[in-house]
């Protein structure tokens, strides 16, 4: 019988430079920075939405987001303000909406780009998904990274479905049945957020299931939102390139999973294709575009061919990111049923597999994000 894990999770070695890598998430938190989707409200659109071609809608987007990413440095450096910058009508995030309105014609939010429509509903792609958002359940989480919870929690809510199919998938009630939850449209959820964050919660944490496929709804609820509180995206990755380009102007701090260190094992348990280039370039985008804190899910049996080459990758290219080398795997979903197939993860993680995955850490030089 293996040794079950009776490590505890490492402390951060250093507060001083987690609190600089988390300076401009922690500001916005606080109140002393317009989180980023207020910012783009601010930029103002010079084309019409419903007439324009969409390489103009993308043009001026592009316009915009540098636009926007200007104003953010300026804030950052402590040398600017919004004072000046009234609220656009049309603005940079009514220009999202409406790109994201016409994508999901032809659905490419996910790098399956199963290209359905998904408003007419004719046909399923790979989330099951229409163009309606369900929600499970929303929350003040205070089982997330310390960082995260302070004393009101994280406003953490449960989006239904999933682009992944994880064998071990902890959530599987709710990630592989689209029709779980409750419809939301874009006013109930901007009147969620909201209500989360009056009562105290330091983010509005955007998980699932998956967030991606619900992005439409999303950057609309934030076009409603009049509260300032930090976005966070809490994602497996597998975004599009179209999708990083319409979160970057919006997402304060990034939460994402990187599982796999090769294809071979992404396709096995999680049947998605393409996983590590997929996976590898959205996490360089993120680290361009905010905050990060990156996670890692130790499973049994995979600490070399998938934890330590992604620990050596981040330690690479993903420098000023956090990192949390999580050890809660647990048997689930379809690995108990099908014991014979999964016999490599059908245990937890040893105690020696996540101090080699600890030790490797700290041999890269990778700084921890304190759990709660």
């Amino acid at each position: 019988m293996c040794k079950v894990l009776r490590l505890a999770h490492p402390k951060a070695r250093d507060y001083d430079e987690m609190h600089k890598r988390l300076s401009w998430y922690e500001r916005v938190a606080k109140d002393l920075r317009p989180a980023k989707y207020r910012i783009a409200r601010r930029m103002a659109c010079e084309v019409e939405l419903d007439e324009a071609s969409d390489e103009l809608l993308w043009k001026e987007h592009e316009r915009l987001s540098g636009a926007a990413r200007v104003v953010l440095s300026g804030l950052d450096s402590g040398n600017g303000n919004l004072a000046g910058l009234s609220v656009a009508h049309p603005s940079l995030l009514d220009l999202k909406v409406a790109l994201l309105n016409r994508m999901i014609r032809r659905c490419t939010f996910c790098e399956w780009n199963c290209r359905v429509d998904r408003v007419a509903a004719t046909k399923k792609g790979a989330c099951k998904l229409d163009d309606k958002s369900r929600v499970t359940t929303w929350f003040h989480h205070f089982g997330e990274e310390a960082p995260l919870v302070g004393l009101g929690g994280s406003g953490t809510i449960f989006f239904a479905s999933c682009t992944f199919r994880c064998v071990f998938c902890q959530n599987w009630d709710i990630s592989q049945d689209p029709m779980s939850g409750a419809p939301v449209d874009s006013r109930q959820l901007a009147l969620i957020m909201k209500e989360l964050r009056t009562q105290g919660a330091l983010n509005i944490n955007f998980v699932g299931g998956e967030p991606t496929p619900n992005l439409h709804r999303i950057v609309e609820a934030m076009n409603q939102l009049d509260v300032n509180v930090p976005m966070l995206w809490n994602s497996n990755m597998y975004c599009s390139e179209e999708t990083m380009k319409i979160l970057a102007d919006l997402i304060d701090i990034w939460l994402p999973d990187f599982k796999y260190g090769n294809d071979k094992c992404a396709i096995r348990l999680s049947r998605v294709p393409r996983y590590f280039d997929v996976v590898s370039r959205n996490h360089e985008s993120a680290q361009s575009n905010g905050d990060m804190i990156i996670r890692h899910l130790v499973l049994p049996n995979h600490t070399e061919c998938c934890t330590k080459p992604v620990l050596r990758w981040v330690s690479e290219h993903c420098p000023r990111a956090l990192v949390n080398i999580m050890g809660q795997y647990r048997p689930d979903h379809k690995v108990p049923k099908e014991r014979s197939q999964y016999a490599e993860i059908s245990r937890r993680p040893t105690a020696e597999e996540m101090l080699a995955a600890y030790e490797f850490a700290d041999e890269l030089g990778l700084v921890y994000a304190p759990v709660s």
